[in-house]
């Protein structure tokens, strides 16, 4: 969920006469207030499904008898169906009305929820996380199209900074405020929560205005198949490596099999005349090298996020309403320093410059996390993942908006699609090859593939076998965040490579602002630039 990339003029498709109550554009300004209510509502609760998720791992393993990639997936699963349907959801609220999807991503998100909470086995609360995921999709990039096709001039600027402001706080509140319910609850009530509140976005819908595009949208079917179709299969090879083994038919088929059906999404989208990702943006050298710095970002920040909660439980001792206060110090810089990093190149900051740096700055927060070690109190963990939290922070917005200027206005709509897409989807992957990782560095040190997927999961005994466990797990989680730290420092010299000066610039104020896109485009802009992924909460 991103700070819009774009700040929309009135759209030359605002809502068409698809208001089964007869309202006018006149009663919309009346209803403004409750529109914007309810679309922050789910811009609330979402990121928090996400965040808050990470710390419930360690104690839904031990009640389930859950551990390794199947537990992994609670985290990952969610992440990667909200970002893979995101496009989806926004193409179909186009067509058949964005109440109508935002209405029915809060019914299957309060479905998957509620089964959650109910999920006797691992497998089936994996597929209650897949289902809500999906559902989060609609409700987000409904949400933003919504508001969009609600507002107008300064009162759209106000509705998606709050928008944003709203996301980041879900996302800087969500580990904490899960961590307190499994606490006093049990996990099971965190899930139950997210479905109360999906229950009040369903009756909010009521309030909304319908509206759909006036020219009928066109839908990549094959394109969209293609890419959620190689993209699973791809995470499902990458979560079952560890336990399976990576050179097992259990992994190299689907892994196989989800590279060629990506390579088809390739093909697919080159000869389509509507496609889902307009690959010919990629020939752009500078929309390129913020596409890559977007990916970055996300590999320097999500691996931490959906995995430090369960060292923190494990090998620290620390209870899931502590674990939970910790992460505050990585998610509320995340919160507050956007604005910052809008206001230093509104002062003259290269964005290019910027960026690097911030790349730069996360790739050390995660080389300086490695003081990881059983008993760190945090005090230990405050300089590293203050860091890593600011660098997310102040990337914030400026990639969005700097990566809108680098492409013609005509194309803006399709350029932050493809801009969230590849970024929820970097995420999602960086976040299982995470889990993945610490599972087949431990299996080498013990030996044993179970036993390191337990352990990875946070399931260690006391005693002195759970000394000599919780020190394998920090010598595991050492290794790969050296290894991001390396890629990420890596990237960062791409990034800078890339950026450089092409000519003349036009002169752009302000490292939010965005060229004026075309009448017709601003729905789109807000349903996929507006409403990215969780981990983009705080972009407004």
């Amino acid at each position: 969920m991103s700070r819009p990339a774009h700040t929309p003029e009135p759209e030359a498709s605002t809502p068409t006469a698809t208001r089964p109550e007869g309202a006018s554009d006149s009663a919309r300004p009346a209803r403004g207030g409750v529109t914007l209510a309810v679309v922050l509502l789910g811009f609330l609760i979402l990121p928090m499904g996400m965040s808050g998720t990470t710390v419930a791992v360690p104690r839904i393993g031990a009640d389930l008898g859950a551990s390794g990639s199947a537990l992994q997936w609670v985290v990952t699963g969610y992440f990667l169906a909200a970002s893979s349907f995101m496009l989806v959801a926004g193409s179909m609220g186009d067509l058949f009305g964005r109440r109508r999807v935002y209405r029915l991503g809060a019914i299957v998100y309060t479905a998957g929820s509620v089964a959650a909470a109910f999920a006797p086995t691992i497998l089936l609360l994996d597929a209650a996380r897949t289902l809500t995921g999906i559902g989060a999709a609609g409700v987000m990039a409904g949400g933003g199209a919504i508001l969009a096709t609600t507002f107008t001039g300064p009162a759209r600027m106000k509705a998606f900074a709050a928008m944003g402001s709203t996301s980041g706080v879900g996302l800087a509140i969500g580990p904490t405020a899960a961590g307190w319910l499994v606490d006093g609850l049990g996990w099971r009530a965190t899930f139950g929560v997210f479905g109360a509140v999906g229950l009040l976005l369903i009756a909010g819908t009521w309030a909304l205005t319908e509206s759909r595009a006036a020219a009928k949208p066109r839908v990549d079917k094959p394109g969209v198949a293609a890419f959620i179709t190689g993209l699973a299969l791809v995470m499902f090879a990458i979560t079952q490596g560890a336990q399976a083994g990576w050179g097992s038919a259990r992994v190299l088929v689907p892994g196989a099999g989800g590279l060629v059906v990506l390579a088809v999404f390739v093909v697919v989208e080159r000869r389509s005349d509507h496609p889902m990702l307009n690959l010919s943006l990629l020939a752009d050298r500078r929309f390129s090298g913020w596409l890559l710095a977007a990916m970055t970002a996300g590999v320097g920040f999500g691996g931490m996020l959906a995995n430090l909660p369960t060292y923190l439980q494990g090998a620290n001792g620390l209870s899931t309403g502590e674990a939970g206060l910790v992460m505050l110090m990585a998610t509320v810089p995340v919160l507050v320093l956007p604005q910052l990093g809008g206001r230093l190149v509104d002062r003259g900051l290269p964005p290019r410059v910027l960026v690097t740096a911030a790349l730069l700055m996360s790739a050390t927060g995660n080389a300086w996390l490695t003081v990881l070690h059983p008993g760190i109190g945090a005090a230990g963990l405050l300089g590293p993942l203050v860091m890593i939290g600011s660098a997310q922070g102040l990337v914030a917005g400026v990639i969005d908006a700097q990566a809108m200027n680098s492409i013609t206005p005509e194309r803006a709509g399709m350029a932050a699609g493809m801009l969230n897409t590849v970024r929820g989807s970097t995420q999602a992957l960086t976040m299982a090859l995470f889990g993945s990782a610490l599972i087949t560095l431990l299996e080498h040190r013990l030996g044993n593939v179970h036993t390191a997927g337990r352990v990875a999961t946070g399931d260690l005994p006391g005693g002195p076998a759970g000394t000599h466990l919780a020190n394998a797990l920090t010598d595991a989680w050492q290794v790969v965040l050296l290894v991001i730290a390396a890629l990420v420092t890596l990237a960062a010299a791409a990034v800078f490579t890339l950026l450089r000066p092409r000519g003349k610039q036009p002169a752009t104020t302000a490292g939010m602002s965005t060229p004026q896109a075309p009448a017709g485009t601003e729905a789109r802009l807000a349903r996929t630039s507006a409403a990215a992924t969780p981990l983009d909460a705080s972009r407004a």
